[in-house]
Parts: C-alpha cells; structure tokens; sequence
C-alpha cells in the first residue's frame, strides 16, 4: 500500500493545477525490480472519455441521508460530462508523459453548502495507470465530506491535495463499469500494493471500448 510505504509517492510533474483541481504523476515506490507499468502509454481523448463514461458508482442498499445524495440513483455514473470532458485530456496527456515508475494522480475539491454540510468541501480524487491493455484505476474518493469525522463547523486538519490515492471517508457501495464485457472480473494482485479495504478499483480493457464514429473530442 502507497501509505504504508515508508518513502511514499513523490510527485514528479504536474500537468495541471488550480486551487480546486490537479493532474499530476507521482513516483510508484513500490515499483522496485519490478518492470514497471507500461507507459508512456497513447490513448486518445476519446477513449479515456469513453473509459470515465463506463466508470459507474452503486449505492448501498441502505443509504443514509446525513451523507448521500438522494437526487440521483442508486446506480450513477460516477464522473459528470463536465468532469469528463476537463478531466479526460488531461488524463490522456499525463498518461503520454509518464514513466514506467509512475502513476497519474487527479484530485477535485467541490465546495457545498447546506443545513448538513457546515461549508465544507467534497473531494474526487485517485490515480491510474496502464498495464499492457488494461488500465488500473483507483477511486480512493467518490464526493468525500472533508467532514466526515469531524464536527459541523470544524475547520480541516488534513491536506487532502497531497495524499490523491488515501480515502478521507469512507467509500460505501461499489464500482462497476459499463459496457461489462470490458471490465476484468477479477482483481489483479498489482493493485493490492494500492488498496486498502474501503478504497475502489476497476481494472478496465480499455482497448475494447467501442467509440462512435465521429465522436466529437472533450476540451479542457
């Protein structure tokens, strides 16, 4: 696991930044002798659309109204168009700089408001790579409440920017993905030096993924 790792990830470039949002590459200490990931890696844009498209969140059976948000279903998309469209170049460019000992990391911060949320912010954060055809990606934060363990009204302890690949809540329901047939079934050990238990992976094959002629390109 990335937070057990005594060196821990260490960015090496960042591909964009504001104050709400970044996409960076962070070193992969766990890499050691091992070969590595398979990067620089070339995905169009469209692609990795289509990849954040098919990433789908779904709720537990039993939602609590403290914390979720019952305007959408239980089974969501998790990425919005907009998100996809700002995220899905960046992703693409990161992925084509990267080395085989690093990771693409991206973080968004939301701020809400609202009786329950005391002002404070949601957070979208996690990390990916290629592994031959397949792409690995984590979802350590689906919109997490800053507030989560703390009370109403109490500032944050914790930057949250610097660790992409930790949850700061916990993460109930699951990950799916659509079309199913392109997603691996069955975890691969590499991402269990990435996880603990309430964090969210996928492993997508991405090269099966049909895109639709004359799909039009996202902008960031």
């Amino acid at each position: 696991m990335l937070s057990g790792c005594s060196s821990g990830p260490i960015p090496t470039l960042t591909v964009y930044e504001t104050p709400q949002s970044f996409v960076r590459l962070e070193t992969d200490p766990s890499i050691g002798q091992e070969t590595g990931h398979s990067h620089p890696a070339d995905i169009p844009t469209e692609r990795m659309a289509a990849v954040l498209r098919g990433i789908i969140v779904e709720e537990p059976a039993t939602r609590l109204p403290l914390y979720d948000d019952f305007s959408q279903p239980r089974r969501h998309r998790a990425f919005t168009e907009k998100e996809i469209s700002f995220f899905a170049p960046l992703l693409t460019l990161a992925l084509s700089k990267a080395t085989p000992d690093e990771i693409v990391t991206f973080y968004e911060t939301l701020t809400i408001s609202g009786t329950f949320s005391g002002g404070g912010r949601e957070v979208t954060s996690g990390g990916l790579f290629i592994q031959g055809d397949e792409l690995y990606l984590i979802l350590a934060n689906h919109r997490s409440s800053t507030h989560y363990s703390a009370d109403i009204g109490v500032a944050d302890t914790a930057d949250d920017r610097l660790v992409p690949l930790r949850a700061i809540a916990p993460q109930r329901g699951r990950l799916d993905f659509e079309p199913r047939s392109a997603k691996r079934q069955e975890a691969d050990t590499i991402l269990d030096k990435f996880l603990t238990p309430d964090k969210r992976e996928l492993i997508v094959l991405y090269k099966s993924l049909q895109i639709p002629p004359g799909a039009s390109s996202v902008n960031p």
